[in-house]
């Protein structure tokens, strides 16, 4: 089956915000790219997406821009929650905090936040509650987190090597699941 992996576009918080849960807008002017998105995507799909509105606008528009069979808003598309660190700027994090954390990321979680692991199991079981259902075409509108995490489900990646994945803002990645 085909699922089109759509990260979010860029993001009005300025350069080095960390922003995971928080909901941010997205940066405008947006149309051009909205456009080259959907000019990669099929004509019919099934659309899965993340409640952040800086997906839902994307979400929304592909929506209004392809022929939709459904459309639904799921929580496990969220991105990382990064509790206590939540839009501070990555170097106003204090370095006995951040240091442990990029060691070992997949791990540790920050406080009052989650693990990459256990985004990583909300992903696994949004994957095999939603996803092993359907075969139509997929759209998945999230965050690089998400889609990280989708790629590693898919091709056995290792977690600690999941940012092996670039994954820019606006860009779809299609795969067969």
């Amino acid at each position: 089956m085909e699922i089109y992996l759509v990260r979010h576009t860029e993001t009005i918080c300025e350069k080095g915000i960390c922003y995971g849960q928080s909901d941010v807008n997205i940066a405008e002017p947006f149309d051009a790219i909205f456009s080259k998105i959907i000019s990669e995507l099929p004509e019919e799909a099934v659309i899965f997406s993340s409640p952040l509105k800086r997906c839902v606008i994307l979400a929304k528009y592909i929506q209004d821009n392809i022929k939709t069979i459904s459309y639904q808003e799921d929580e496990r598309l969220k991105e990382m929650n990064f509790g206590d660190w939540e839009l501070k700027n990555w170097n106003e994090i204090p370095s006995e905090e951040l240091n442990p954390w990029m060691e070992d990321f997949v791990n540790l979680k920050v406080t009052n936040g989650e693990s990459f692991v256990e985004l990583h199991e909300r992903v696994g079981y949004f994957l095999s509650d939603k996803i092993s259902k359907i075969d139509q075409p997929i759209v998945i509108v999230a965050h690089a987190g998400i889609i990280r995490s989708i790629l590693c489900h898919q091709t056995s990646l290792p977690l600690k090597e999941a940012f092996n994945n670039k994954v820019d803002f606006g860009q779809v990645i299609k795969i067969d699941f």
